[in-house]
């Protein structure tokens, strides 16, 4: 199985604007459409680890079984 998510890029009179519509908390800027690109794939690693630290802090000390999950992308 592959999903995708949808990078939004926005022009703006400081550059480009981007985000992931399907990661809520991933945005991030940039002044040029490649610095936007490589500042989003940076933000998504972010979120993500923030996302995992927050539920491991949640978790603690209850009964919870974890599970990997691998994703396909393109």
């Amino acid at each position: 199985m592959q999903i995708a998510l949808t990078k939004v890029f926005q022009k703006v009179a400081e550059g480009y604007i981007a985000f992931v519509e399907e990661l809520p908390g991933v945005n991030t800027q940039g002044d040029s459409l490649e610095e936007a690109r490589i500042n989003l794939e940076e933000a998504i690693g972010l979120v993500i680890e923030a996302n995992r630290l927050l539920a491991e802090e949640q978790l603690q000390g209850q009964d919870a079984i974890k599970e990997s999950v691998f994703l396909s992308v393109a």
